[in-house]
């Protein structure tokens, strides 16, 4: 019996399943209608370590009964065929993987519908594959106390819940806390020279403190001095561009900033601001020599998110974390197993078009967009 098998398998399951693979046997049991919409959000949300989710996992199916249970077991064949031949699982008929929908069963058209979508999709999609999936990093840089601004109640749940979003999408996080400017810039550099990129798909890079119009603040960021602690934004292009960081050339580098751009006062929400007005700081592009063999776009693949516009605020709750990272952790959860990153930026952008009458006003903003392709985080897995 299926089910009798999974019981079995459950201790060795728990402590060998990879988190990517939990994740591909949750959308698969999905499409197969064995797990609903909350039952796969409960088990993503409410369990932080990948041990748990497995457990959870397992459990949720096994209690379904014996055609869950061999659904299961024959996608786990497909996803992970080493580690089904480990648990001794038995062989039934082999379940379709996600990536093949029933239409391709169909008989092709006169039009040669079986071949276009495949070129479509390479020409139209970034790839992604299982390993560059295992090769995934993020780099998630948060800044809460500050020498002479406010301490910025509220972000270590924006710091928590990015954490935990960026795991679910399969990237091991690299994370700083209360950084000097210098050491913002320091910590892309060190980020653009880490070994995982030269294989990974994608990058995810996630900057959250005090701002104002170009510039992230320092923890010692401190009004009127000659030199302040911040660190331009502009950096970050600079840093995971072509020249400096040619392992990520043709591969999406997704940002997002959640820091002020200007000032308004804030109303019963904290506001991210550093001071109520600033002058636009203008960062002087270097000059940089072409030394490869073919010419390359300086700055391409990104697409970053800013949690507002130019000169105005963005707003956080002192328990719950930032509007935008509250938002973002929703729509994700919520829609990133078939939506593309551009698709899921205007639902963010979106939900903020519903805040109630009266409220104060935010709204996020896609600047230097420079993806050619679609970008999805589950493409093909």
């Amino acid at each position: 019996m299926a089910d009798e098998e999974l019981r079995r398998a459950r201790k060795k399951f728990v402590e060998k399943v990879s988190e990517p693979v939990i994740i591909q046997l949750l959308d698969d049991l999905f499409d197969d209608e064995v797990l609903n919409d909350g039952e796969v959000n409960s088990i993503r949300q409410k369990n932080a370590c990948a041990d748990d989710k497995a457990r959870a996992l397992i459990d949720t199916v096994r209690r379904k009964g014996k055609s869950a249970s061999r659904k299961m077991i024959d996608h786990l064949l497909c996803r992970d065929a080493e580690l089904h031949s480990e648990l001794s699982l038995s062989v039934g008929q082999p379940a379709q993987p996600v990536t093949e929908p029933p239409r391709e069963q169909e008989p092709p058209t006169t039009l040669g519908i079986e071949l276009g979508p495949k070129k479509q999709d390479k020409d139209s999609i970034y790839p992604v594959t299982k390993d560059s999936f295992k090769s995934r990093v993020a780099l998630l840089i948060t800044n809460i106390k500050f020498r002479h601004l406010t301490y910025r109640k509220g972000a270590e749940k924006d710091e928590e819940n990015m954490e935990k979003l960026l795991t679910t999408l399969g990237y091991e996080v690299v994370k700083y806390t209360n950084l000097w400017g210098k050491e913002i810039d320091n910590a892309l550099t060190d980020f653009s020279k880490h070994p995982k990129l030269k294989d990974t798909d994608s990058v995810v890079v996630v900057v959250m403190s005090h701002g104002k119009r170009g510039t992230i603040c320092g923890i010692d960021w401190k009004k009127d001095d000659k030199e302040p602690d911040e660190f331009p934004i502009d950096n970050i292009f600079k840093h995971l561009g072509s020249e400096s960081c040619p392992a990520l050339l043709d591969k999406p580098k997704v940002i997002i900033i959640q820091a002020c751009r200007g000032g308004k006062p804030g109303s019963v929400l904290v506001s991210d601001g550093a001071h109520a007005a600033y002058v636009c700081d203008d960062v002087n592009e270097m000059n940089m020599e072409d030394d490869g063999s073919r010419f390359v776009h300086k700055e391409k693949d990104f697409i970053p998110l800013l949690s507002c516009t130019p000169d105005t605020v963005s707003y956080r709750h002192p328990d719950n974390g930032s509007i935008l990272i509250q938002y973002l952790v929703e729509i994700f959860n919520t829609c990133a197993r078939k939506d593309d990153i551009e698709e899921l930026f205007r639902k963010v952008m979106k939900r903020f078009e519903d805040f109630p009458a009266g409220a104060t006003r935010q709204m996020p903003t896609k600047d230097r967009c420079t993806l050619t392709r679609r970008f999805l985080f589950f493409n093909n897995l």
